[in-house]
């Protein structure tokens, strides 16, 4: 703060009229304090052209795995599509890139390294601009953004992609392999291996939380969602996919154009999800109507420091703050958001009343009632175009979705909505968050303020 106070002194400086003989004349500009959002700490740690800024984010729409409207669509078909739509609607020279970082989970990591390398080169890349994955289970492409973020902060580049991409139609696979016995010996370990249903089962039943909660968040989120469709404000983010549908019976291709998400249930009741049986437990509370979909998507998100983008003439979109990974209990992994938005958060020198959105992965309604109740956050400010158990979670491609959904939000709420958050819990026993700011917002000239009446500048 001692730094941004003395850089306004220097500026205020210039301001004022020359000194009389006297210095008698009273200043009418002052330094003050920057009160960013409603948290007095939060202050810019960087220089204002050093902002690390998302110019574009785009996504497929996402549909069921098996089922729905991706089922014999390639994986990297799907990626190529994000990323041409981020080059091509910035009209930005791909050989520019320094790096494209895909989350990703489920495939072999060789197989899915060399087709995201394929889908660069579909959508135009040459092969001067790397491609690499990065597997951080959900919340993979949150991963890949906040990789990019860092490295064009450490100057490694100064523009690169964070993507996420699942195909869980063709992915989704049981581990294969032995496991090492060791693992008998360490109880935790062993809970790193609990199917995540379990693990919601946990969550619910350690720390109460009902089956009538979890059907009224899901039919929650289908409302919004089937809402958010219905008014369009899925469109800026979406990119059509044109793409085949074969009939599994006759093997005909019909050829398609895919521009909404499949997998909301617009009518769904709380009637109807209350007669779903558990799908982990017996006498459980998990069920296929409160969990998260099984799905396919893609989506891309397009950085570069702040001074790039103006120097571009390119509108932004958002500016990345921080971001946080935490460790907690394997068996209860669904908390990991509770642990990992307080820390993100607070490493951006702001406080929970300060965030004004926030987009908490629903992996299962379970752990996303319990996080929403532990942080005490208003159910106003979450998920506000529904999440995961309407919209889908293509677990690598969540995290990018994610970004992209709250960043065009928070530009069609503008001036009052300043922060945002996204945040999932992850298999194995974590959790993430990163903290938004939105894009057209600048503190540099609000510290100077109004001191009394004067008539220098009249």
């Amino acid at each position: 703060m001692e730094k941004a106070m003395n850089r306004q002194k220097v500026l205020l400086d210039h301001l004022r009229p020359p000194s009389s003989s006297d210095h008698s004349y009273h200043p009418f500009l002052s330094v003050s304090n920057c009160n960013a959002g409603n948290s007095s700490s939060y202050h810019r740690t960087n220089a204002f052209g050093d902002d690390v800024v998302i110019v574009a984010a785009y996504r497929t729409p996402l549909c069921k795995a098996k089922r729905g409207a991706f089922k014999d669509t390639y994986p990297d078909d799907l990626l190529s599509i994000v990323l041409k739509a981020v080059i091509e609607k910035t009209n930005l020279n791909p050989a520019e890139v320094g790096d494209i970082v895909v989350g990703t989970v489920l495939p072999p990591g060789s197989q899915r390294a060399s087709e995201c390398k394929m889908a660069a080169f579909y959508a135009g890349f040459p092969e001067t601009v790397p491609v690499r994955t990065v597997n951080r289970q959900c919340s993979s492409g949150l991963q890949a953004v906040a990789d990019v973020a860092a490295a064009i902060k450490a100057g490694f580049y100064d523009i690169g992609i964070g993507a996420g991409l699942e195909s869980m139609t063709t992915d989704l696979k049981s581990l294969k392999g032995s496991v090492n016995p060791r693992v008998k010996d360490f109880a935790q370990a062993q809970d790193c291996l609990l199917p995540m249903g379990i693990t919601s089962e946990n969550v619910a039943s350690r720390f109460g939380v009902t089956r009538e909660e979890q059907d009224q968040a899901a039919v929650e989120s289908h409302r919004k969602a089937a809402a958010a469709t219905a008014g369009g404000k899925f469109k800026d983010e979406i990119i059509p996919v044109q793409t085949k549908l074969v009939d599994s019976k006759t093997g005909e291709e019909k050829h398609i154009t895919v521009s909404v998400d499949d997998g909301i249930r617009p009518n769904a009741t709380l009637s109807d999800l209350s007669k779903l049986k558990p799908v982990f437990k017996k006498d459980g509370t998990t069920t296929a109507g409160n969990s998260s979909q099984v799905t396919d998507g893609a989506g891309a998100v397009l950085l570069m420091k702040r001074s790039d983008a103006m120097r571009r003439g390119l509108p932004i979109l958002g500016v990345f703050r921080t971001f946080a990974a935490v460790g907690v209990d394997p068996a209860i992994m669904g908390v990991g958001p509770a642990a990992a938005i307080p820390a993100a958060v607070k490493a951006a020198g702001l406080e929970l009343n300060d965030i004004d959105l926030f987009e908490i992965n629903e992996a299962f309604a379970s752990q996303f009632v319990y996080c929403r109740k532990k942080l005490d956050l208003d159910p106003e400010k979450i998920n506000v175009n529904g999440g995961a158990i309407a919209l889908g979670h293509p677990l690598g491609a969540t995290g990018a979705r994610c970004v992209g959904t709250l960043l065009h939000e928070m530009k069609r709420r503008g001036k009052d909505c300043r922060f945002g958050v996204v945040s999932m819990c992850i298999g194995s026993g974590m959790g993430a968050a990163a903290v938004f700011e939105r894009g057209d917002v600048a503190d540099e000239l609000s510290n100077a303020q109004t001191v009394g009446s004067n008539s220098f500048l009249s």
